[in-house]
């Protein structure tokens, strides 16, 4: 079994731009939000583009050959590129617990990876100080939350990781990877006067009230041919790398299926004498116990599951 291209659904939000299109997705849309580059979630489901399943649902060849995510249960992760031209509201996500109980789907704890981003470009990053339930809801209310927020520049290569109950907003002008949870599950409390729906009660069960915790990346590691690897966040569901290919690279995957996604460059991927060219924005599904080797330049963004 050799890896093949993913083709990503995209998805048309009001704070969405047009930079997504550079990055090959595609969208009789206005805009492109967000583009979900590997999802099993019934919400969008990624597309087999190449190989002999080409044209099957990522959720359909898994039920047929589960070998090849090498997985227990359900699929844990899921993948997107997000490109806001306008803010995003201030918003939360329950942890599986909650979410089982109230939504019937995993909780969602993620990180993002700064790929672009605008001078001047900011996201909100929980909050400044320890706060209370009823502090929290009167803002809400009066309109005053983000003065409770912390504010962080950001610049390309940044890393934040967002666990379940963190308050968080992406800001306009950032264009940024996401790795999640395999979950769709967002409560919105503050959303600039768009008028879509707020779910404030909900928030207030699950919001983490204390300052968030930076997690900081792991430091850049030398691979053979000049190539470097850094670890950028690992969770119970999933581990994500970056990938800065200057050369050839040989790489094996173990237990677990790894997923490939191209930020910028070009290379080719080679396994069992099968290769695939690769730009920017392709997006690549390596199966379990796969060996295979990139040859080019660029970066890119691999990710595994945990369990």
């Amino acid at each position: 079994m050799t890896p093949f291209l993913l083709h990503a659904p995209c998805k048309d939000y009001l704070w969405g731009g047009d930079r997504l299109r550079e990055y090959g997705k595609r969208s009789d849309a206005e805009r492109i939000a967000k583009s979900w580059e590997l999802s099993c979630h019934p919400d969008g489901e990624s597309m087999i583009a190449s190989g002999e399943a080409a044209g099957m649902t990522l959720t359909a060849f898994l039920a047929a050959h589960p070998e090849a995510a090498g997985i227990q249960g359900d699929f844990p992760v899921l993948v997107k590129l997000i490109d806001a031209k306008e803010d995003l509201s201030v918003q939360v996500h329950p942890d599986d617990a909650y979410a089982l109980a109230h939504e019937g789907q995993q909780g969602k704890t993620e990180m993002w990876y700064i790929v672009d981003a605008a001078p001047g470009a900011a996201l909100y990053y929980g909050f400044r100080q320890e706060t209370d339930r009823e502090t929290f809801r009167r803002a809400i209310e009066n309109g005053t939350l983000l003065e409770l927020l912390r504010r962080v520049p950001v610049s390309p290569g940044d890393v934040f990781f967002i666990p379940a109950g963190t308050l968080h907003a992406i800001g306009a002008g950032i264009l940024l990877a996401e790795v999640q949870q395999n979950s769709n599950v967002t409560y919105r409390v503050f959303d600039y006067g768009r008028g879509r729906e707020l779910h404030i009660d909900k928030a207030l069960d699950v919001t983490t009230l204390t300052p968030a915790t930076p997690f900081p990346p792991d430091a850049e590691q030398h691979l053979p041919n000049g190539c470097h690897v850094r670890g950028l966040a690992a969770c119970d569901a999933f581990s994500a790398k970056l990938l800065r290919l200057t050369g050839t690279a040989e790489i094996g995957t173990d237990s677990s299926f790894l997923h490939l996604l191209m930020l910028s460059g070009k290379a080719e991927l080679t396994s069992e004498g099968e290769t695939l060219p690769l730009q920017k924005g392709s997006s690549v599904f390596v199966p379990a116990h796969t060996d295979f080797r990139l040859e080019g330049s660029g970066e890119l963004l691999t990710v595994r599951a945990n369990r």
